[in-house]
């Protein structure tokens, strides 16, 4: 979750950041992105190691798009992986960084509100395709600091006290320059029908990175959402697919 961005901030952007302020906002084409991924039997345990044999086999994607603008971030370009079983969906982020910018100390034992004012990566799921507004929000920092929410955009609300019974990880490799966060979703949390092959869920998935006040760091998009003078993260008639498919 997200503000506004004051017009004084867009004001002070130094002017090392002009390109990146004056690139051309994207236009999103018609579909939008999908993430097919496959079915894993039993309950893999939840890790931050992408050499773990149900990481290496599961589907993948780059994050590299600014969420708004013709951008891309090669040189912090990151990976997700996923795959699902009968009761829950996996992600991993695979996030390599230039600087970090945290909060410490870090604080795993309760929701952190405000996360997405440090690095963190996001992940937006929803199966309601009648009202797109109504979505779940789970967000992972590089510290293992995390927040899940039930996002309701047609009352501007946002349940805090909600819980997805989610398990999440993560991990700084200080020598690779690289983070990690893992997470396991319940399916339930997020549906109440049963998930099966061809099932398809709203998704997108975001990483926010960089030092300073927003304009100054880095948001990438999944599937970019393309908007001004607006969150660029909450726009779920933008958002990608999450298709459930069965190994064959």
């Amino acid at each position: 979750m997200r503000r506004k961005l004051p017009l004084f901030l867009l004001l002070c952007v130094p002017a090392v950041l002009a390109a990146a302020v004056e690139a051309p906002v994207c236009s999103v084409t018609e579909p939008t992105a999908a993430f097919h991924i496959r079915h894993v039997t039993g309950n893999p345990e939840l890790t931050t190691d992408p050499e773990a044999p149900a990481w290496k086999d599961a589907a993948s994607q780059t994050v590299v798009k600014d969420c708004s603008r013709k951008i891309e971030y090669s040189n912090i370009k990151g990976t997700i992986r996923a795959f699902w079983t009968d009761t829950d969906v996996y992600f991993l982020f695979e996030c390599p960084y230039a600087e970090l910018n945290l909060f410490l100390p870090a604080n795993h034992a309760t929701p952190h509100v405000g996360l997405w004012d440090r690095d963190v990566v996001e992940v937006f799921l929803g199966d309601d395709w009648t009202n797109i507004r109504h979505y779940r929000e789970f967000e992972i920092a590089p510290t293992g600091d995390w927040i899940d929410l039930a996002i309701d955009l047609d009352n501007e609300s946002n349940d805090y006290s909600w819980r997805s019974g989610w398990k999440t990880a993560a991990r700084i490799d200080d020598q690779k320059k690289v983070w990690y966060a893992a997470a396991c979703i319940p399916l339930a949390s997020v549906s109440n029908r049963k998930i099966a092959a061809g099932s398809r869920w709203r998704m997108n998935l975001y990483r926010i990175d960089g030092l300073g006040a927003d304009p100054q760091r880095h948001f990438l998009c999944w599937q970019p959402t393309c908007v001004r003078n607006r969150d660029p993260n909450h726009v779920p008639e933008h958002f990608g697919t999450l298709v459930f498919e069965i190994r064959r």
